[in-house]
């Protein structure tokens, strides 16, 4: 069994490394093409920095590949003979703990060069080294505490209950609904300030919008995006009363008004078609999904690695092959989510107009680099979101450039 899993997990590699190159042969050529929807300079700038993007893409895979032989070859095996506790949950919470730690030392640096070196690079990353540490510790540190207590409550379940893995299923969505509704008022401020929105001529429109669409939030913010990085985003966050508009600074700066309403009219789409909540429904099915398929491994996977089918190996599995699991997932939800967002689309012009959310679209794509065109495959296993083009196309604009 063992080597029939080393065999599925090389070929899933190998399948992203071929997704990888098809793309780098696509964007080859397309940089060559009459610029669209970006101005000439910038879509030239934004093919290169997504062909970088996906150079490093291959190297990260292939780097993976040999994390993953060398856990699965020796690295479990070893973890549990230096790692010893008599308590079966603690051994858990340690021995994943140290299995997490020691994968993302390991890399950190394509993280690094992600955000020191690629993203300085195209005038994306504005963080410093300072914050970049501060937010790597609180991170870690959060981790420590609440990832510890998950790690021993799941492995509590495994122990103790038999069908373990409905009732781990339970008490992860549970943990990440939980997760969801407190992130905007007690998560995400641990890293950014957040401000009232103070324009209110702007901040009055966005109620109304709000109120138009039937949606009830605690508020409107604005939070200090610009310490870490140039793009524009926005958000509504939370779950319930938690519910709160989020506006990065840069996107405020960038937007005209009409523009920014267009953007928020987009996400208000999404809730006024239940998106959120089949989201939610879908993420839960795939979680459902993984953990039937982690709750039923066969013995002989565990005997091919020489462990006991404990619950830190268990876990850990879990982390290892899960990624190639919702991977094959990827193109049925994308569909879906490709589909919805058109449908957002369309509430969101109506919101404004189609022109304003076509240039909101467009300054979005011009700030924040991003190449309009991708090969077939990259949209059928990555994209959540249909070509820039064709949004554009379904709004009726003119998406040639000249600039």
């Amino acid at each position: 069994m063992l080597e029939i899993v080393m065999v599925i997990y090389t070929l899933y590699t190998l399948f992203k490394i071929y997704i990888s190159f098809m793309e780098l042969e696509f964007l080859k050529k397309a940089k060559e093409f009459k610029p669209v929807v970006l101005p000439a300079k910038t879509y030239k700038e934004a093919a290169s920095y997504k062909m970088d993007s996906q150079k490093m893409s291959i190297v990260s895979s292939l780097y993976e590949l040999l994390l993953f032989f060398g856990w699965m070859s020796f690295g479990l095996g070893y973890l549990e003979t230096v790692i010893v506790f008599e308590n079966e949950m603690l051994k858990a919470v340690v021995f994943v703990n140290a299995f997490i730690a020691i994968n993302y030392i390991l890399g950190l640096p394509f993280e690094i060069y992600q955000t020191f070196g690629l993203d300085k690079t195209y005038g994306f990353s504005t963080i410093d080294a300072k914050t970049f540490m501060l937010d790597l510790l609180k991170s870690s540190l959060m981790f420590l505490v609440f990832g510890s207590l998950l790690i021993w409550l799941i492995s509590w379940i495994i122990v103790s209950l038999s069908n373990w893995w409905i009732w781990g299923f339970v008490a992860i969505f549970a943990v990440v609904l939980f997760i969801n509704m407190i992130y905007p008022t007690l998560i995400a401020p641990i890293f950014n300030k957040f401000l009232p929105l103070e324009n209110e001529e702007l901040k009055n429109s966005i109620e109304n919008l709000l109120q138009k669409a039937g949606l009830k939030s605690s508020g409107v913010f604005t939070i200090d995006a610009s310490k870490r990085d140039k793009r524009l985003n926005a958000y509504f966050g939370g779950l319930g009363k938690s519910k709160r508009v989020v506006l990065f600074d840069t996107l405020v700066q960038k937007l005209e008004k009409n523009e920014l309403l267009a953007v928020l009219g987009h996400e208000l789409g999404h809730f006024k078609h239940k998106d959120i909540l089949k989201n939610i429904v879908i993420s839960g099915v795939m979680l459902l999904v993984m953990f039937g398929f982690f709750g039923n491994l066969p013995e002989s996977l565990f005997t091919g690695l020489h462990v006991e089918k404990t619950p830190q190996i268990i876990i850990t599995l879990f982390f290892l092959l899960s990624p190639v699991l919702s991977f094959f997932m990827m193109p049925l939800i994308g569909v879906l989510s490709r589909y919805n967002e058109y449908k957002a689309d369309e509430y969101g012009s109506e919101c404004e107009s189609k022109e304003a959310l076509a240039s909101a679209l467009m300054k979005l794509a011009s700030e924040n680099k991003s190449f309009p065109l991708s090969h077939k495959l990259t949209i059928i296993f990555y994209h959540s979101h249909p070509e820039l083009v064709q949004r554009l196309q379904k709004l009726g604009v003119d998406v040639s450039c000249d600039a």
